[in-house]
């Protein structure tokens, strides 16, 4: 049993996206757009881009390309940041809000529709095992990075 959970935890992903990315295809995303756009509402306006990099899990120079074709879009714009000149701040432009709404929509239809037959106590435990799982991953990555 223990030998497919690795299986299992690297498949859930690509099926959330799948999903996702087929209900999400009419209005024009890419996965790599849609992806970005959520995590930038989810983080807030101003995000650095290689902290908004860091939580999409892609290195930053990764993520210039979809940022210029969102920006292109008119649907996000970079300004620089005061502290720090080398830095761009992300942030979306009122055209995005119209077309966010419809993605946070079919997000939540698909988690409701993915976590179904799953109670609330249900839901709690498995973030909550998700979370020990990760924890223990970082702490072997933290740790194998000193050796």
């Amino acid at each position: 049993m223990h030998q497919n959970i690795g299986l299992q935890l690297s498949r859930l992903p690509r099926l959330w996206r799948a999903v996702l990315d087929r209900r999400l295809a009419p209005l024009g995303l890419t996965q790599t757009r849609w992806i970005t756009l959520y995590h930038l509402w989810r983080l807030g306006d101003g995000q650095p881009q290689c902290d908004l990099a860091r939580a999409i899990g892609v290195e930053a120079p990764s993520l210039v390309r979809t940022l210029d074709q969102l920006s292109e879009q008119g649907l996000i714009e970079r300004r620089g940041c005061d502290q720090d000149r080398r830095t761009k701040r992300i942030f979306l432009t009122d055209e995005a809000t119209p077309l966010l709404q419809q993605i946070d929509a079919v997000v939540n239809q698909a988690r409701a529709e993915m976590l179904a037959g799953l109670d609330d106590d249900d839901v709690a435990q498995l973030a909550s095992l998700l979370s020990r799982i990760e924890e223990n991953g970082l702490a072997i990555q933290a740790r194998e990075a000193q050796e």
